[in-house]
């Protein structure tokens, strides 16, 4: 089968003749209809992350939004069957673990990050290998078709679950978003559905303009104000009910937590880069003193998809929104360039593996 393999960290992806994945005897094989290409990839390409193992030796796959069909089904698979069609998390949990039993399996004692770690190469490629499929495999509803599963991977899926699990968003609260990419976008147009007043923060008119469309009352252009917190501030009468940092530098996750008012939380999504290497300063007095809550996001448990598919279903939420241009195997390399620059917009995703 063809992928588009990392072969050095930085260099260009080589478009590759790679042996198709064999199931485990709990796991299935799924083609790959679609995958997005992410900032986390990026991240990877960089080779940042070693600090918390997600780290691949090249060469490898890269990858890890897809969804696809199943084309063939371990010998102890019983729950699926070839033709079905899946979401699939890139937190792959066990399905064993204490984590997993109470419902937590994006944060699996024996976590796996499919694309990010030697165990599970990604989806970058015609056809991708899903581990204890009863766990990690998502049955989609006949309603969701796969153009529009394409756009529910890492950046969808773990908005929803910061948004709607971690920061638990309520009706007519105020939400600032720090960082409009596929991340912060996500989580504008959920935090939306769920009732909130949404601000949208970022330096790119275009960003800020598409935030508008999918949901934000207002927007702050980050580089043509003095102060982005006084702003948001100011829209929100003393300060936000929730913060997101979708980016993780330390300017928007500093900025993100000071635009909160008494009693506010703080959703972290973005990741660092080797730059900041998971270190950040941030104003600890204020949490005690403000009783400022600091929660992270990392993915959806399988478990808890439903709700997000039910508002999918519904139109409540429409992840096809977010997917700004669809590529071919050849073009994930270019995506991922421009990515140094922040020079995409929304989701990419691939959709032809046969190019």
């Amino acid at each position: 089968m063809q992928a588009a393999v990392m072969v050095d960290y930085g260099e260009p992806l080589e478009v590759q003749e790679v042996d198709r994945p064999e199931p485990d005897p709990d796991g299935v094989v799924a083609r790959v209809d679609g995958c997005g290409v992410c900032r986390s990839d990026w991240h990877a390409w960089q080779g940042d992350w070693d600090w918390f193992n997600y780290r691949p030796d090249p060469p490898h796959i890269l990858g890890h939004e897809p969804s696809g069909t199943i084309v063939e089904v371990g010998d102890e698979v019983e729950n699926f069957r070839e033709g079905d069609k899946v979401a699939i998390p890139f937190n792959f949990g066990c399905g064993k673990c204490q984590q997993c039993r109470r419902g937590n399996e994006n944060i699996c004692e024996n976590h796996v990050g499919l694309g990010f770690m030697n165990e599970a190469p990604g989806a970058f490629a015609e056809e991708v290998h899903i581990p204890t499929a009863h766990i990690n495999a998502v049955p989609l509803p006949d309603e969701i078709d796969t153009e529009t599963a394409a756009g529910i991977g890492c950046r969808f899926m773990t908005s929803f679950h910061g948004m709607a699990h971690q920061a638990d968003v309520g009706n007519g609260e105020d939400v600032v978003v720090y960082g409009l990419g596929g991340v912060g976008l996500s989580a504008v147009q959920i935090g939306n559905a769920l009732g909130a007043n949404v601000i949208g923060v970022d330096l790119m008119d275009e960003k800020l303009e598409k935030a508008e469309d999918v949901g934000a009352v207002a927007t702050v252009n980050a580089e043509e104000v003095d102060d982005p917190v006084k702003e948001v501030k100011d829209m929100t009468d003393g300060g936000a009910d929730v913060s997101v940092d979708a980016l993780g530098i330390q300017e928007t996750t500093q900025n993100a937590v000071n635009s909160l008012g008494k009693g506010g939380r703080h959703v972290q999504i973005g990741l660092t880069t080797s730059d900041e290497e998971g270190m950040i300063p941030l104003p600890t007095d204020e949490f005690v003193a403000k009783e400022i809550e600091f929660v992270g996001s990392l993915g959806l448990q399988p478990s808890r998809y439903p709700e997000m598919l039910n508002m999918i279903k519904t139109g409540k939420i429409d992840p096809t929104e977010l997917v700004s241009e669809t590529i071919d195997i050849h073009q994930i390399g270019d995506r991922l360039d421009a990515m140094t620059d922040f020079g995409t917009m929304g989701i990419p995703v691939c959709n032809d593996f046969t190019a």
